[in-house]
């Protein structure tokens, strides 16, 4: 499992759980990770967009699930924000695309705006099916819903 977005660390923490100590979970973040992880998981401090220029080596790897829990700095206004998020959720998806095994699947947290129906049109094309996710703990005002795509075609 790749985790985008992994600090502090909690969700690569849950996903070191899922998999197991016979699988393997590699986060990537601009910050470190603060969390103790199991030996099972890998955290490497870099940024998405340039991952390719600094020779990342998970770019030369394959995997059945891509989670991203990436978000933008807010600014407040919630138009900037939403696109902000989008274009981080695009980048998600393009290393999703690349790096996802056939039947993978792809999770990634969007800020509801004008350019989140067209992303959810997006993932339609690699994906066999394609899910809106808000959770329960979620907070009502929240513009945060997960986009799920499961099955890469």
């Amino acid at each position: 499992m790749l985790d985008l977005g992994c600090a502090p660390g909690s969700w690569t923490l849950y996903a070191a759980k899922l998999v197991g100590q016979k699988g393997r979970v590699v986060g990537i973040d601009k910050q470190p990770v603060s969390e103790k992880l199991p030996s099972n998981t890998e955290t490497l401090v870099g940024d998405i967009y340039q991952l390719e220029e600094d020779g990342c080596p998970i770019l030369r790897e394959n995997f059945h699930v891509v989670l991203s829990d990436m978000a933008p700095s807010t600014t407040g206004r919630k138009d900037v924000d939403a696109a902000r998020s989008a274009e981080l959720c695009r980048a998600a998806l393009s290393l999703a695309e690349t790096l996802l095994s056939t039947g993978g699947n792809f999770c990634c947290k969007i800020f509801t705006g004008e350019d989140a129906k067209p992303f959810s049109e997006r993932l339609k094309k690699s994906f066999r099916q394609v899910r809106l996710f808000k959770p329960q703990s979620s907070r009502k005002a929240s513009k945060e819903v997960f986009v799920v795509g499961l099955g890469k075609k």
